[in-house]
């Protein structure tokens, strides 16, 4: 699996590496893509974990991945393994990515360097919540689908249960 890089240019303040708590605070339909393989539709992830910036605002971890549930499928492994179980066929023919807005977990970030020397934080695994991890709210964020808005919405529900 080729890594994910997230940075934002010059202002791009590296998440620290390590597994920390984290909370689903945005699914991004991305549309369709252009990448080496051809057209794909892609989807974006995004977390908020428990470490903050040096300005005190929340670190937000995103990573993409191609809008599929197919058994080899990146997306689906990564759900797997958050959630904990495998997706019945079934599942898979009805899952609605909506349902991980406030779920709470663990993600690994790694940090890489790229060939040009710039180095990223990647969100390499995401995991269930610990046992007893405390539950984390989303905060100062505004989902994808609101921006336009400038309106938030109703708050994201927090939610520990497997989806």
């Amino acid at each position: 699996m080729s890594p994910i890089y997230v940075s934002a240019g010059d202002s791009y303040e590296l998440h620290p590496e390590g597994l920390y708590p984290a909370v689903c605070c945005d699914v991004v339909d991305l549309g369709m893509v252009e990448s080496q393989w051809g057209t794909r539709h892609e989807i974006a992830l995004r977390w908020q974990t428990d470490q903050s910036k040096t300005d005190g605002s929340p670190f937000v971890m995103q990573r993409r991945f191609t809008a599929s549930l197919h058994e080899k499928a990146n997306l689906r492994h990564s759900l797997e393994s958050w959630r904990g179980k495998r997706f019945s066929e079934e599942e898979t023919k009805k899952f609605d990515l909506e349902v991980l807005l406030g779920v709470q977990a663990q993600i690994q970030i790694v940090h890489a360097t790229s060939a040009r020397g710039g180095t990223f934080a990647n969100v390499n695994n995401v995991l269930p919540a610990a046992k007893g991890q405390g539950r984390l709210t989303v905060r100062d964020y505004v989902r994808e689908v609101h921006k336009a808005d400038i309106d938030p919405g109703a708050e994201l529900e927090d939610d520990n249960e497997p989806f």
